[in-house]
């Protein structure tokens, strides 16, 4: 059976039991999570920064999908100066392509 027939028979069953669900039951699972003190909610977190994922809107077209291949040491600079070292690696082909 493929993984995703799986996955969509997990999820129907798990959305079956949460119908069944009291409101009772509900009310005490809400209560034993905002009680647990190693599991704040994370609005309380501090200074938590929601993960923000793809393009930044507004920031050109779409960009292509390809391959390059790239030496080691060249990945292993722009991937030591952190999150977003693909974007550097763009910029730095743009710089030098004159764009």
């Amino acid at each position: 059976m493929p993984s995703s027939d799986l996955r969509a028979k997990a999820r129907a069953r798990a959305m079956a039991s949460l119908r069944n669900i009291t409101p009772e039951e509900d009310a005490a699972i809400t209560r034993a999570a905002e009680e647990d003190a190693d599991n704040p909610p994370i609005k309380d977190m501090a200074g938590f920064q929601p993960v923000r994922r793809g393009r930044k809107p507004g920031t050109g077209g779409v960009k292509k999908l390809t391959t390059l291949r790239l030496d080691p040491d060249v990945i292993a600079h722009f991937r030591a100066t952190g999150e977003g070292w693909q974007s550097r690696i763009n910029a730095a082909l743009r710089k030098v392509a004159g764009l």
